[in-house]
């Protein structure tokens, strides 16, 4: 979940929110939670994490071109990010099914209008995020 060489903000962006899709997509499909599914929603908040990094680094580039309003309407716009992705990382944690489900619905409401194909080539980006997320909760 790295910035690729010579990508922008806003394509990284772009391709987290996607992945944020799919995954929430794909977990919503399956009937019980699993491995997998831990997986999922532990990404989302990782994916979360690295959205408000990007917010935080674009936002600061601005300031300094002083583009006061652009910026503020930025971090308008994504200020939900940070309370969405604490939430869903204690209910992760504690794998509180009902608290995720209820959280993947708020984010998922967010990007309502991101589309993506079901011949995408975003993968499963999500595998070993809960290994992940677990480490750093400790």
């Amino acid at each position: 979940m790295t910035i690729k060489s010579g990508e922008s903000g806003t394509t990284y962006r772009n391709r987290l929110t996607k992945s944020i899709v799919l995954a929430i997509r794909k977990l919503m499909q399956k009937g019980q939670p699993d491995r997998e599914s831990l997986d999922m929603a532990a990404y989302v908040v990782l994916a979360l994490e690295k959205i408000e990094e990007s917010i935080d680094s674009s936002a600061t580039a601005w300031e300094k071109r002083d583009y006061w309003l652009k910026v503020d309407r930025f971090r308008m716009d994504w200020a939900w990010t940070e309370n969405r992705r604490l939430l869903l990382e204690m209910a992760v944690l504690a794998q509180n099914w009902g608290e995720i489900a209820s959280e993947l619905i708020l984010v998922a409401q967010q990007f309502n209008k991101i589309e993506v194909s079901d011949k995408n080539r975003l993968g499963e980006p999500w595998i070993g995020a809960w290994e992940v997320l677990r480490e750093r909760g400790k």
